[in-house]
């Protein structure tokens, strides 16, 4: 892949949160970009139908439900990435709105612009035919710094495992697990006593945007981005956490979890030609 970079075209799928849309609007102000595919999520009926019969999952869905309003409520996300202006896509002459990232509508986009790289965020798990679009592959910003930390809500688990210096995001190409592709790059954002979950989440996802556009940029100019993961990590799901943990990350943060800790905006970058592999990316500075 030797393109120059404005020439590497990118179809961007993304999620509906403020931080969905900011990392697309920063892939847009960087690439080229032929389309934005954003998931709005399947109607609330066809999922209740769907699960009437698994009372365990509405249950589970009930509470994340629950947890979320909590700890989204009012505008925190939309100021911490738009400031005073309202959440938008920069490019809404791009977008292509589905109820689902694995829609047919979206191979046929994908078939269609023929793009050099798919990049993901926000959307749900990607399955089928999708998996193998991309004329130089898929990549995807994961919220957790990968192996260590894949799946749902890595910040939190991170903090629950007293792990600081392992809040971060990861950029990685996609395979067919869960956040286990080939890495990209590591970004761990600042790190102070006054954090809390979000305020971590949100300012790895904002450093990780102008990370990810630079891979973008790097691939196209024919770098060797991209070693494999070396080992398993650990994966978390949305249905492992429940109270009694959001009640020990709360005592952690009120005891100081945090209160000695200053570590600085760090990225790491995974290079084949050099050789790196994830037992080498030692993250700089501890808590």
């Amino acid at each position: 892949m030797h393109l120059r970079p404005r020439d590497v075209t990118v179809l961007v799928l993304c999620g509906r949160s403020p931080r969905h849309l900011y990392v697309a609007n920063q892939l847009c102000a960087s690439t080229h970009v032929a389309a934005i595919v954003q998931e709005t999520g399947s109607p609330v009926a066809v999922n209740v139908l769907r699960n009437l019969r698994r009372p365990n999952i509405i249950a589970r869905k009930a509470w994340r439900w629950m947890r979320d309003r909590r700890r989204y409520i009012g505008d925190r996300e939309a100021k911490f990435f738009f400031g005073d202006l309202p959440p938008r896509l920069d490019r809404p002459d791009l977008i292509v709105q589905v109820n689902t990232v694995n829609d047919p509508v979206v191979v046929d986009l994908a078939e269609r612009h023929n793009p050099d790289l798919i990049a993901v965020f926000g959307t749900s798990l990607i399955r089928g035919p999708l998996l193998d679009m991309g004329r130089h592959g898929m990549l995807n910003l994961h919220g957790g710094l990968s192996p260590h930390y894949r799946g749902a809500d890595c910040t939190f688990w991170a903090l629950y495992n007293r792990e600081p210096q392992r809040i971060g995001c990861t950029i990685h190409f996609i395979d067919r697990g869960i956040d286990t592709g080939r890495l990209i790059a590591h970004v761990c954002p600042e790190i102070g006593p006054a954090d809390d979950e979000l305020s971590l989440f949100w300012r790895g996802v904002r450093d990780a945007a102008d990370v990810y556009a630079e891979a973008i940029l790097r691939l196209g100019s024919g770098e060797s981005l991209g070693v494999q993961q070396n080992e398993k990590g650990s994966l978390y799901q949305v249905k492992q956490r429940g109270l009694r943990h959001e009640i020990a990350v709360q005592r952690l943060l009120a005891g100081g979890l945090l209160r000695d800790v200053r570590l600085p905006r760090r990225v790491q970058w995974f290079n084949a030609d050099t050789q790196h592999s994830a037992a080498e990316t030692s993250l700089i500075g501890t808590a």
